[in-house]
C-alpha cells in the first residue's frame, strides 16, 4: 500500500474506533497489505482489494482464547 493510502486509512480507523494510538505500518515485501497496531501492539492486518475497478480494504483481527480469558 502507498503511504498516502495508509495515512487515509489510519485517520479513518482512528476516527471510527475513537483511538488516536492506532497506526498502520507497511508489511515488508508485501504491497497489498499493512499491519495495524494500537500503541506498539500488533492487532491485525489490513488487506487492499481491487476488483473490477472497485477498491476496498478488509481488516482481519485474530483474538486468542488466552487473551479473552485474561480479560
Amino acid at each position: 500500500m502507498k503511504k498516502t493510502e495508509m495515512a487515509k486509512l489510519e485517520a479513518y480507523m482512528r476516527r471510527v474506533f475513537g483511538n488516536e494510538t492506532i497506526s498502520i505500518r507497511p508489511q515488508v515485501k508485501k504491497d497489498d497489505s499493512a499491519e495495524v497496531y494500537i500503541n506498539d501492539e500488533f492487532i491485525g492486518v489490513l488487506y487492499r482489494d481491487e476488483d473490477e475497478g472497485e477498491l476496498s480494504w478488509n481488516f482481519t483481527m485474530a483474538i486468542l482464547e488466552m487473551d479473552v480469558e485474561g480479560a
